[in-house]
């Protein structure tokens, strides 16, 4: 009992600590996000958002070592931005071109295809396919989570009970073996 009292004192000090940081920069905390958000109120909103609750946890986990809690929330600010954005580019690099293939082949014209690239396309669709049907069933499972449901790595990983790196790794891993099947033919 006397321990948990030690732990939630020391809790109640970073939060304290924390607390008076976030008062004293919450406005140029929301100038800087809303900046770097390209003006976008939500999206900024969001930035802060996740700046609390990241600066709150590091605060909490290494008080001894914190000199400037002021200088970490800037600090945390754009790390959080920089994650986004590394983020939604490796994200949109496989989804995105697999959604502009599927509308051009459902477009009437063929999406001002020509008739051999539109065979093509079918082509390549078809052994994309017949690639996924090998899989094993773990891969399946896999494809489907980040492929078809388009889920974040974090929620593939939470439903897979893998860690996030690992479940990154996995995909990644599919990736290639997909490219390597589509390259052999």
């Amino acid at each position: 009992m006397e321990g948990g009292r030690q732990a939630y004192g020391a809790f109640g000090t970073a939060d304290e600590v924390f607390v008076d940081a976030w008062r004293a920069t919450l406005p140029e905390l929301r100038r800087r996000a809303l900046r770097l958000a390209g003006g976008r109120r939500d999206r900024a909103e969001d930035l802060v958002a996740d700046t609390a609750i990241k600066a709150l946890l590091f605060m909490r986990g290494s008080p001894d070592v914190l000199t400037d809690p002021e200088g970490l929330l800037m600090v945390v600010l754009r790390h959080v931005f920089l994650d986004g954005v590394r983020r939604g580019r490796r994200e949109s690099a496989t989804v995105d071109a697999a959604a502009d293939v599927q509308a051009a082949l459902e477009t009437r014209d063929g999406g001002g295809l020509s008739p051999l690239q539109h065979a093509e396309l079918r082509d390549q669709m078809n052994r994309l396919v017949t690639a996924v049907a090998a899989l094993t069933r773990e891969q399946k499972r896999l494809f489907a989570l980040r492929f078809v449901e388009d889920l974040p790595y974090a929620a593939i990983s939470e439903r897979l009970r893998i860690s996030e790196p690992l479940t990154r790794k996995r995909v990644e891993l599919l990736r290639r073996r997909l490219r390597t099947v589509d390259a052999r033919d």
